[in-house]
């Protein structure tokens, strides 16, 4: 499909396929309009290739944890994040362990999503709590909250947002003491939802955080790739949650379903809360009143399919 193109090729089905829409068509593209969306497009294709990405093994951290990115991903460290998740993306500074890629994915034009991660060190999470909770009324429970955060996030300036519901409902593996789950959610003034697709990996002192940032329609593309992810990540030895030692280790003071709810690190201010406020503002919304979307959205998205090869 189009969207897993290079954009030097999409660039290439735009001259292709402009032709094809009339003067009288809705989306009222214009010679000037179409030489906006070609450069825009040049101009993602140059930024992300001047991003230092990484492949293979990656350590996290101090010997925390490891990525193993041999095939389908790659890696920015934290350094480079800040270019997309700050300048391209409109979200406040965060610290991350840095962000992850499939190898298909431009994060400058559109369709782009990637994977925060980060690391919290709360203690050690005792799971006994997993088989007894509730996830629909815990749902009820963060739209009201949604509703609270809302108004302090629109108070320093970056809109707010409410829960739509489960894109993917919670799961917890006993065995490889690895939660995920995915929302979906409505900034304000975006038309299109975000999609919230976490995965946390439960270590001895605290847990890391992978968040993925897409569009809901993308849940499709997402939700393979963060199952593969899955298994690309893990805390070193020393670092897993088999090695908790209770005679030093300090335990955390929220289980499985506060994790979920992310009730405890929402005290610390909510503003801060990965997985609550990330949201892909593009410059490409000021290009003729939204036309670029609205064109993308056409190819993307009409009854007509359009594939190469």
């Amino acid at each position: 499909m189009i969207n897993k193109l290079r954009p030097t090729i999409f660039i290439g089905l735009l001259c292709f396929v402009l032709p094809s829409f009339s003067q009288e068509d809705s989306l009222g593209l214009d010679s000037a309009t179409f030489a906006e969306i070609m450069a825009y497009y040049e101009e993602a294709e140059e930024m992300n290739a001047s991003l230092d990405y990484q492949k293979g093994t990656i350590v996290l951290g101090d010997e925390l944890a490891t990525l193993n990115l041999n095939e389908g991903f790659r890696y920015l460290n934290d350094v480079e994040t800040q270019k997309i998740l700050v300048e391209a993306w409109g979200n406040p500074p965060q610290e991350t362990l840095g962000m992850i890629f499939p190898d298909s994915v431009n994060p400058y034009l559109p369709e782009g999503w990637g994977v925060v991660l980060s690391y919290v060190e709360d203690g050690h999470i005792d799971d006994d709590d997993a088989a007894d909770i509730d996830y629909e009324d815990l749902l009820e429970e963060l739209k009201e909250e949604a509703i609270e955060s809302s108004k302090e996030r629109r108070e320093l300036g970056y809109g707010g947002y409410s829960l739509v519901g489960w894109a993917e409902s919670p799961y917890y593996d006993q065995e490889s003491k690895k939660l995920y789950w995915a929302k979906e959610l409505a900034f304000d003034e975006s038309d299109i939802n975000t999609l919230n697709y976490d995965i946390r990996v439960l270590g001895r002192k605290g847990y890391l955080r992978l968040n993925a940032i897409a569009s809901v329609d993308q849940l499709e593309m997402v939700k393979p790739s963060m199952q593969d992810l899955l298994g690309k990540v893990e805390f070193n030895q020393g670092n897993t949650y088999f090695d908790f030692n209770p005679d030093v280790d300090e335990v955390a003071a929220y289980g499985i379903g506060a994790l979920v709810a992310g009730k405890l690190a929402a005290k610390a201010g909510l503003i801060k809360v990965i997985g609550i406020f990330f949201a892909k503002f593009w410059k490409i919304i000021l290009i003729a009143g939204g036309a670029l979307i609205a064109f993308i959205k056409k190819i993307w998205t009409g009854k007509e399919q359009r594939e190469i090869g």
